[in-house]
């Protein structure tokens, strides 16, 4: 056994790597192949599958010229970059990955020295804990952040789409009607459309300016909207009158959305209460009776034991989140 680390060190550092690794196994296994159908599914509607394979990112000169070193180096050795690209993008926020990793070592570091300094623990489980937390809140923050400023996206849309529904109607087209609906309607529509126009000044065709903003508003509504617009292109047509009846569909989808949510509240209500029980009983141990529940944290039995607690309520929590959540 290496020096530094003893029996209790060691079994507690693998259930926590057994437990990672089963969690990280079972997202894989969850959301691995549905992603990646989606993605193959949304290449052949936009057309560009073929080409998506030898097509290389272009940035703009400025982005390149601001690059740091750590984007830099986050560009050559940081894998599957741009899924973090995308992720970085949908806050709206202008958070480069170079930021992104100096917070993570920044928090990893603290959070290592507090770990070691105030909790007692030893130097590599203080550093392992602090990595993993320090990765975990911003990733946590970051894809909140995104879903919040997507939420928002979605619940403005089908009145940035009646906006359009009345350009269109008044004899304008349709690039001029998005534009007006930028000028029209609040953040983050108005802030997403005004690329359109920088774009379109550019000499850049609307539809691919369409789908790079899709890349950041990850909602199918928004998809919509783009295979909507496609599909009038190609076939002809009244596009107010489709755009208006994408409007009603897209009101009607919130609205389900809502009742569904209300239906699952008290589902949500059971995992929250039953997914906390355990922490708060195990506090409540902690401050009134110490010695009555230290040997789980000091024995070797013990250890065993609360990483197979942790991974039955980890999976139970995941289930009742799956069961309450409705896809619509």
């Amino acid at each position: 056994m290496p020096a530094g680390l003893d029996l209790v060190t060691v079994v507690a550092l693998a259930i926590g790597l057994l437990t990672g690794l089963a969690g990280l196994t079972a997202v894989a296994v969850v959301e691995g192949p549905n992603r990646r159908r989606f993605a193959r599914r949304l290449l052949t509607v936009k057309g560009e599958k073929q080409k998506a394979k030898g097509e290389t990112a272009i940035r703009s000169l400025s982005r390149r010229d601001n690059a740091t070193m750590t984007d830099k180096l986050a560009r050559r050795w940081l894998p599957r970059r741009d899924m973090l690209v995308a992720r970085l993008e949908r806050t709206g926020r202008p958070i480069s990955i170079g930021r992104y990793a100096v917070v993570i070592l920044l928090m990893s570091a603290i959070l290592s020295f507090l770990a070691s300094g105030f909790g007692g623990m030893r130097l590599l489980p203080a550093m392992l804990l602090g990595v993993g937390m320090g990765i975990l809140i911003p990733h946590i923050a970051i894809g909140r952040m995104g879903k919040k400023r997507v939420m928002a996206f979605v619940g403005l849309f089908p009145e940035a789409i009646d906006l359009m529904v009345r350009a269109l109607r008044s004899g304008l087209p349709i690039s001029e009607a998005i534009i007006m609906a930028s000028h029209e309607i609040g953040d983050p529509i108005g802030a997403e459309f005004r690329t359109i126009e920088a774009g379109m000044r550019l000499g850049r065709d609307l539809e691919s300016l369409l789908w790079e903003i899709s890349k950041r508003i990850d909602a199918p509504e928004f998809r919509f909207f783009i295979i909507a617009l496609s599909v009038q292109r190609e076939t002809g047509g009244n596009l107010a009158e489709t755009l208006s009846n994408l409007a009603e569909v897209l009101r009607r989808r919130r609205t389900m959305r809502l009742k569904a949510r209300a239906m699952a509240s008290e589902a949500r209500a059971s995992t929250m209460i039953l997914g906390s029980l355990p922490i708060l009983v195990s506090v409540i141990l902690l401050m009134s009776s110490p010695g009555y529940i230290m040997p789980l944290f000091s024995d070797v039995r013990g250890l065993m034991l609360v990483g197979i607690a942790l991974g039955m309520l980890t999976t139970g929590i995941g289930i009742m989140v799956r069961m309450a959540k409705f896809e619509i």
